[in-house]
């Protein structure tokens, strides 16, 4: 990885030998396997068991949790909040691993819609809920720094599943809630 980064430097225009430059390949490596290490994780590991019986049957819903992510299309991140939410059938998840699920999947080349509906799944499987809503509101710095410019605009993903996406009321309070 390191070499092709010196011959991006290159590419555009620049002197890897450079002063500021010369550890650059070694920055932008270690830094893009931090922004994709979420490749190199299992779910079911990082859960490590956190999934417990409890009798409880309203929505569990942790909100606002920043997110970070690269764009696949310009490798320019995007980033936001997701609030995720669901209803226990039978079981709940340590509510710190909720915001560790949906970093594994925004550490990873992502399109919103996709980092939205990846979430959505893996606690549909995980927990077997009633239902399960993933919200995520992000600036993509690929539409405000170049192409279309739109500093100020941002993109609102949704997924709604079970419950949230058959019972208007229920995804109605979800909506209220997360406001």
């Amino acid at each position: 990885m390191k070499e092709s980064i010196r011959n991006l430097l290159v590419d555009c225009g620049e002197d890897p030998e450079r002063d500021g430059l010369i550890k650059t390949p070694e920055r932008v490596e270690k830094s893009m396997k931090f922004l994709t290490s979420g490749y190199n994780v299992n779910v079911e590991e990082l859960v490590n068991n956190a999934i417990f019986d409890v009798q409880y049957d309203e929505m569990v819903i942790v909100r606002d949790m920043e997110i970070y992510s690269l764009c696949e299309h310009h490798l320019i991140p995007f980033f936001g909040k997701c609030s995720v939410a669901y209803i226990p059938r039978e079981k709940v998840l340590g509510l710190s691993k909720i915001p560790r699920i949906v970093d594994v999947y925004a550490r990873r080349l992502q399109v919103q819609e996709r980092l939205t509906v990846q979430i959505a799944q893996c606690l549909q499987e995980l927990l077997n809920p009633k239902g399960v809503a993933v919200i995520i509101d992000a600036l993509h710095l690929c539409m405000a720094m170049r192409g279309v410019q739109k500093q100020n605009s941002s993109t609102i993903t949704s997924s709604m599943l079970g419950a949230f996406k058959e019972d208007p009321r229920t995804r109605n309070e979800f909506m209220s809630l997360v406001k």
